[in-house]
């Protein structure tokens, strides 16, 4: 039985996400239709620039994703202290560059003079606001919402474009982030859609590896820090070129299926996280299929159940055998 997604993401254990969104149709999402010949390549741009536009506004960090022929993937980070701490006039100005919002949120921002009672209304409402832009499904609704309006609209068709939820998994500690995180960036290349990173489009390996070109973090991902900045910046901590290094190792080895040279050429992170090369090819190759709920250490998963009454969690033994 499907879990309600109030008992899926828990903000207060964790604040980062797997999300994954498919569709239902035997139209594609992007590519190009075998059938008809007809080639929807273009939607990819759709699902990434409003990927951009949501993260400008959302209290949510993008750390990686994938826009494939009938589902995208995405990591999600979900900044609480960043929504704690905007203003009023903030998020109702973040709030109004994706909706109108109401008459009087409206007028509030026009500087127009209301009374008492009004004000209070206001207040409310950007508290309410507030908390939707910092909510993953509310994230995955506009975007699911919008690519199958504009979907619809080229197909000239009605009807479901989604299946009815997005799936989501809650990436417990630095192991479950970094393996899931390689795993969505290489998607295109074990689908055969890419042979390299650079050339994997519309992924947020591209987009990294096109920034650190030029020396500079991607925008509108979420930064790579490093452990030794981790303390005093925000961001993941995974040193940009350990990561690019890790992306592009453990895709030669999936490629490739040379074992021997990744055992030779071990990135730095995969040192650090303590996860040997054979698990770590286990782990990004078969992500999904070795874990259907949150993702951690033994510990991790077991103190997250305890913590929010899980009477048993999926991918125990895989924890313990894969990321130990």
């Amino acid at each position: 039985m499907a879990r309600a997604r109030k008992h899926q993401i828990y903000l207060s254990e964790c604040q980062y996400y797997h999300c994954i969104s498919r569709c239902v149709r035997r139209a594609f999402l992007c590519g190009r239709d075998e059938y008809t010949g007809k080639s929807y390549d273009h939607r990819k741009d759709w699902v990434e620039e409003k990927l951009c536009e949501l993260v400008d506004a959302f209290a949510i960090n993008l750390c990686a994703y994938a826009v494939m022929s009938n589902h995208f993937h995405v990591v999600l980070y979900v900044n609480v202290e960043q929504a704690k701490s905007w203003t009023v006039e903030e998020v109702l100005s973040r709030w109004h560059r994706l909706f109108k919002g109401s008459l009087l949120t409206q007028q509030y921002m026009d500087g127009e003079e209301l009374g008492e009672a009004q004000l209070d209304t206001v207040f409310e409402t950007a508290e309410l606001y507030r908390i939707r832009l910092m909510d993953i499904s509310w994230f995955m609704r506009i975007i699911n919402e919008y690519i199958a309006r504009q979907a619809n609209k080229e197909d000239d068709c009605s009807g479901r474009f989604w299946e009815g939820r997005f799936t989501s998994q809650a990436l417990l500690d630095e192991k479950a982030i970094a393996a899931c995180m390689v795993y969505v960036d290489l998607n295109p290349i074990r689908a055969g859609i890419a042979d390299t990173p650079e050339n994997s489009m519309h992924t947020s390996i591209k987009k990294r590896l096109d920034a650190a070109k030029s020396g500079i973090q991607a925008e509108q991902l979420s930064p790579l820090v490093g452990v030794l900045h981790a303390d005093h910046q925000p961001g993941l901590c995974f040193d940009v070129l350990e990561y690019i290094t890790l992306v592009e190792q453990t895709g030669r080895c999936i490629r490739y299926d040379k074992p021997g040279y990744i055992q030779e050429h071990v990135p730095e992170l995969l040192g650090r996280l303590d996860i040997a090369p054979d698990n770590w090819l286990k782990l990004t190759k078969g992500f999904r299929k070795l874990f259907r709920g949150p993702v951690g250490q033994v510990d991790c998963l077991a103190g997250f159940g305890y913590k929010n009454d899980l009477k048993r969690i999926h991918g125990i033994n895989n924890s313990q055998k894969y990321i130990a």
